[in-house]
């Protein structure tokens, strides 16, 4: 059972179905291929923003409703939940290096319209995913061993949503913009590197995505 003060918040990963520049027309993903050096990569150690992948719709593995939408966070107690699933090695590595405090986008995913719902906070750094050890539940890990356990959660709040939905469509138009002037989105690893649940951004990234719910659509 998930603890009663943190409500479970089963998590997507970037294991399944196609890329996010798929799922804006209903597609499902796909499990990327994992090198030795992506299982072991730390990435870049001064990260201190990011993006966040869950499913807002209904989707049933194993009998088990994986949903998981920004209202289900914000219906928690506290506002809060673990963030447990993650069953890709550098979004594990990337959710290592979360701090307390942080801001990260949390984006809905394998949905009719993809796209950033709103903002949370992390509010405790990564810890052991108990979900690898459940038998019963979706992500178990026959592989991973309570002495040296594979996989990371960190817990996260809900903050506020987006003053409007910046649809998955509109952040394409950016990219695609930016890798031609320049601009902050030029590199954006929602587009770059597509795969991952959770993903970096820069500085400059998040500042220019937020700032984008004060613009009309592009």
């Amino acid at each position: 059972m998930p603890p009663k003060t943190r409500a479970r918040v089963t998590k997507r990963t970037a294991s399944s179905g196609k890329d996010d520049a798929d799922e804006a027309a209903g597609g499902k993903r796909k499990a990327p291929a994992e090198s030795a050096k992506n299982k072991e990569s730390s990435e870049c150690p001064q990260l201190c923003h990011w993006l966040m992948k869950s499913e807002p719709e209904s989707r049933f593995e194993n009998d088990i409703d994986v949903k998981f939408g920004i209202e289900d966070l914000k219906a928690l107690p506290d506002q809060t939940g673990c963030w447990d699933g993650v069953r890709n090695y550098q979004a594990r590595n990337f959710m290592r290096q979360m701090k307390d405090g942080q801001l990260a986008f949390f984006y809905h995913s394998n949905c009719k319209e993809p796209g950033i719902a709103g903002l949370m906070t992390i509010v405790k750094e990564a810890y052991v995913d108990h979900t690898q050890f459940d038998k019963k539940d979706v992500h178990f890990d026959a592989n991973s061993k309570a002495d040296n356990p594979k996989w990371s959660m960190v817990d996260v709040q809900y903050q506020r949503m987006m003053k409007r939905f910046l649809p998955l469509s509109e952040l394409k138009k950016y990219h695609l913009q930016h890798r031609a002037t320049g601009g902050p989105l030029k590199d954006v690893a929602l587009f770059t590197r597509a795969r991952l649940s959770v993903q970096p951004l820069t500085p400059e990234e998040f500042d220019f995505v937020l700032n984008l719910e004060d613009e009309e659509p592009l």
